[in-house]
């Protein structure tokens, strides 16, 4: 098994596991813990230090494994759309794979469909249908 599969479903795992509801309470519970014993410790610079120290750990950690998963989500979903781009017809296979264009392409493909969305607007309050191809 390559490294990267490897750090792919540790990464989806421990997403799912920091996901949950338990874990919250977990470190809900850390917080209350660390506060209740500032009076024991005299709100000292140490008893300060340990809960900046680990929560910048945790948080430094989870930023990337919640990046991976977000990742791979994403591509996962561009999948699907793409798929559904390409199956429907009168879709316009040139959307397929937008994400990979630089943006100065994206802008145009957007203000093209702001365009179409606008005239669906004005087409409303003048009574006419929104339905249809934008194509004459």
């Amino acid at each position: 098994m390559d490294k990267a599969n490897l750090y792919s479903r540790f990464a989806k795992r421990a997403s799912r596991f920091c996901g949950r509801p338990r874990v919250f309470a977990l470190a809900l519970a850390v917080i209350l813990l660390w506060v209740a014993t500032g009076p024991v410790f005299h709100f000292s610079d140490t008893w300060q230090l340990v809960i900046n120290t680990g929560t910048t750990i945790v948080t430094f950690l989870m930023v990337f494994l919640i990046q991976s998963t977000q990742n791979r989500d994403t591509e996962a979903i561009q999948v699907k759309l793409d798929e559904l781009i390409r199956t429907t017809a009168g879709a316009h296979n040139a959307l397929l794979d937008l994400e990979e264009l630089d943006e100065r392409s994206l802008d145009r493909f957007r203000a093209r469909y702001q365009a179409l969305a606008a005239g669906a607007r004005r087409g409303l309050t003048e009574g006419r249908r929104d339905t249809g191809s934008p194509e004459p």
